[in-house]
């Protein structure tokens, strides 16, 4: 049916060429024009296009004109011309699709096309490759390209420091790998100040080698790790102190809001018992945590009720089911804090700061393209995770590699032996080989079976740097046995030397099929680049691991049978068909499990998103004052909505909870009185106190100066939803490793992770917004004002400096206990320091 359609319609492939080639001869007529061009007046076509662009053209507008003129730029810098086909390349780049173009077509100069056309936008454009090396090489042989036309390129490397990184992403055009980009994502999402952002709002990317990115990476998560601030040791020292504590006299227990507050007698206990001046101050930040969770942990979580100890480890009970939570931990230090009260050992703080996925970073760019060789394969991948469709590219000349087919051995030993004595023969002819294998182990037992044999060779495995780049390049001069593995020097030319292509070309052997067809795609297109000769081969054995995966033991015994020897070969298209069934089978086994770590981590990048795009706000706002009060207000809604049910009569309602709350979270000591919210409505409850909170946030900030107010709210809101976050990053990473033991209760555990971890995401909110609204309205800034990291490690810049700081400054530190300056007779903690 497929077929008659394509016969009747045409291939879709074709169709989008036919279109594009349209195209092509309009490029093709404007090639005089810009021939007739000084050097001075094609360079000045960059700054016509962008007056252009901001005057209402579009870049499809620009696109015959914008690719002429890098076509002339190429031929005067590079002596290179685009080829036609190359030019189309480009209009697939530029559509944000993939373009699959055969090894030796030459992507890097395509590339060039779509990138200077998105670059007018002055958006920064993106050129994504898979190591240093070859991010540094692009940028030094098509930057003089783009050099010539006016524009600023920039590279980007691990080992360079903060500023150098700013610089390199202002550029017009940044070259760098996958990890750079997605590792400056997340570290710009961990700084204190906006000046230490290096990256722009994320525009365009053109991903070389889109399959290894996009597809072989993807199942390994980009993470920043370090040791968390927060020390286990803490947890059992709170554990001990809060035993000592009473309730009513030092802390009032909230059941409806399973909440603990402590009073001011429990306050003046902590700072003494702890020896410190304010509970409240920043830095006292951590042990007020530990202190907090711990009385939470003794007055209302419950051993056998909230949780049960098994195996010297505290499991969660659903308060719904009564069934245990497998992998569930609770979260913002609690479950450490239950640790402690049960005598546990206290399991390690969190040591994930960030992670984020390629397939959701690379989704987050505006527009997203790709080149590789080998492609096709993948579409449906590449189609459901990115929305990504492939254009296969017609070569330039017409492709003449002889790929001949398959031969099986019995034993690995007698494929060996085979490849040895191929190699040999083809050696004593002069005729160069490149040899692929799956492993630097194979590499290496096949180098030894060389130098018995007396072959000169190199033998290279995936470490991708320059050396092993050049040695491959070199792979094609007459004689020379190359073994690497079948990742090494990717994206390296191999051209022929001076007589090889009458000898045939460059020979590829295969020791082994990969479990990826793509793979084994690659590497036949080392050889027969541009129309030249070459030829490839796969040497098998009934002992490989996807033959043996894959129904190799009847095969076997067929050859037992039929009594094959170790060194006698088999050529059958059954068995090169059962190696393509085995590899399809395998390529949707990986696509599903790639599918479904995106599945779980698109949950985390929504939250992600939230979290992320309030910190840049906070980060960027001069003034986050009506941030600030969007989190307390809805706490104060929270105490009432429980304390206030529409289901009791008035009468019933506790009053005293609601002021006991509000007192010890965010007002002082008696500000609320049950007098006053007494026979109110539940919304005029709600007004009082939030009139109230208002009232004293004010006399807060005339207090502390609108200036420090604002550096300070900077300083709690950073620290509060860092701290939380990390968190719960942590707990969501409990809760995913153990999910799938839920489903030997017969329930789909990515739906259980969905709903939890949407769950867990509001208690966090919730618990971000109390944090806040507890330390904007209870701490006294003491000291000079400074933003802090929440965890030991974490690299503010790669300098270790904290640039662009505004501390904000007090003149005179005046004790808890000393009278305060206002005059009002009262000690400085009950009054303006509360």
């Amino acid at each position: 049916m497929l077929g008659l359609v394509k016969k009747i319609f045409g291939d879709q492939n074709e169709r989008d060429i036919k279109k594009m080639l349209k195209v092509v001869d309009i490029i093709n007529e404007l090639e005089p024009e810009m021939e007739a061009l000084s050097d001075e007046e094609l360079r000045a076509k960059t700054e016509e296009y962008k007056e252009r662009l901001k005057g209402g053209e579009t870049l499809e507008d620009l696109l015959p004109e914008a690719f002429a003129t890098v076509r002339e730029a190429s031929k005067r810098t590079l002596g290179m011309r685009h080829f036609d086909v190359q030019l189309v390349g480009g209009m697939v780049l530029h559509e944000g699709r993939i373009a699959e173009m055969k090894t030796g077509e030459g992507k890097t100069l395509v590339a060039t096309l779509s990138v200077y056309l998105n670059a007018l936008t002055e958006r920064g454009v993106h050129l994504v490759t898979v190591n240093d090396y070859l991010a540094s090489v692009g940028s030094q042989i098509t930057g003089q390209v783009y050099t010539f036309l006016g524009l600023t390129i920039g590279v980007n490397l691990h080992d360079m420091d903060h500023e150098d990184k700013q610089a390199a992403y202002a550029c017009d055009i940044t070259y760098g790998t996958n990890n750079e980009f997605g590792f400056d994502y997340l570290r710009d999402n961990m700084v204190l100040y906006k000046e230490q952002m290096v990256q722009r709002p994320l525009y365009y990317a053109i991903v070389d080698e889109v399959d290894s990115i996009l597809v072989d990476e993807a199942r390994t998560p980009l993470i920043i790790s370090g040791q968390a601030a927060k020390s286990t040791s803490l947890y059992t020292t709170a554990d001990r102190f809060v035993s000592r504590l009473r309730e009513e006299e030092d802390y009032t227990i909230d059941i409806k809001l399973r909440s603990v507050t402590m009073t001011e007698a429990g306050v003046t206990k902590a700072e003494d018992s702890f020896g410190i001046e304010n509970l409240f101050d920043q830095q006292n930040v951590t042990i007020n945590h530990h202190i907090t969770q711990a009385l939470k942990a003794q007055a209302i979580m419950k051993r056998d009720v909230d949780y049960v100890v098994q195996d010297e480890e505290v499991l969660i009970v659903d308060e719904f089911t009564g069934r245990l939570m497998t992998g569930r931990r609770y979260s913002d230090g609690l479950h450490q804090a239950i640790e402690a009260k049960e005598g546990l050992k206290v399991q390690h703080e969190s040591m994930t700061l960030a992670t984020i996925t390629f397939q959701n970073y690379f989704r987050m760019y505006r527009k997203l393209a790709g080149m590789t060789g080998t492609a096709k394969t993948e579409e449906e991948e590449f189609k459901k995770i990115y929305g990504l469709d492939v254009v296969v590219v017609p070569t330039n000349r017409p492709m003449i590699r002889k790929d001949q087919p398959d031969v099986v051995y019995k034993s690995e030993n007698g494929k060996f032996r085979a490849v040895v004595e191929e190699i040999v023969r083809r050696h004593k002819m002069n005729q160069p080989v490149l040899v692929g294998t799956v492993s630097i182990e194979n590499s290496e037992k096949l180098s030894e079976l060389l130098k018995k044999k007396g072959v000169t060779h190199k033998v290279l495995n995936a470490k991708y740097h320059a050396e092993e780049a050049e040695i491959v390049a070199r792979a094609g001069q007459p004689s020379s046995v190359t073994i690497a593995t079948n990742m090494a020097g990717r994206g390296t030319d191999i051209l022929l030397g001076e007589g090889v292509p009458d000898l045939g070309g460059l020979h590829i052997i295969g020791t082994e099929r990969h479990e990826s067809r793509r793979i084994d795609n690659q590497l036949r297109g080392r050889a027969g680049r541009q129309g030249d000769p070459g030829s490839s081969q796969f040497y098998l054995s009934l002992e490989d691991e996807l033959m043996r995966r894959f129904g190799a033991d009847n095969i076997m015994g067929m050859m037992d049978r039929l009594g094959f020897e170790e060194d006698q070969p088999i050529e059958s298209r059954l068995i090169s068909k059962a190696v393509e069934s085995a590899q399809k089978r395998v390529e949707g086994n990986n696509f599903d499990v790639r599918k479904v770590v995106l599945q779980y981590d698109d949950v985390m990048n929504q939250q992600r998103g939230i979290i992320y795009k309030q910190r840049i706000e906070i980060l960027e706002s001069e003034n986050i004052k009506g941030v600030v009060v969007g989190m307390i207000m809805p706490v104060i809604e929270r105490i009432v909505d429980v304390h206030c049910s529409s289901n009791d009569v008035p009468e019933d309602w506790d009053l005293q909870a609601i002021t006991d709350y509000a007192n010890g979270t965010f007002l002082q000591e008696g500000m609320l009185t049950l007098e006053s919210i007494s026979g109110k409505e539940k919304e005029d409850i709600t007004e009082v106190i939030k009139t109230a909170v208002l009232k004293l946030y004010d006399e807060r900030e005339e207090q502390i100066g609108e200036e420090n107010m604002r550096e300070f709210e900077k300083v709690v809101v950073l620290r509060g939803v860092d701290s939380k976050w990390m968190d719960h990053i942590d707990a969501m990473d409990q809760l995913r490793q153990g999910i799938h033991l839920r489903s030997y209760g017969g329930t789909d555990p990515l739906r259980e992770y969905q709903f939890e971890g949407f769950e867990m995401f509001q208690e966090m909110i919730n618990s971000i917004q109390e944090e806040i609204a507890t330390y904007i309205m209870k701490a006294h800034v003491e000291t000079n004002l400074e933003r802090q990291a929440v965890a030991e490690g974490q690299a503010v810049n790669p300098n270790g400096e904290v640039s662009a700081k505004k501390p904000a400054k007090r003149e005179e530190k005046v004790g808890r206990n000393d009278p305060c300056p206002c005059g009002s007779g009262k000690k400085f903690k009950q009054c303006h320091g509360a």
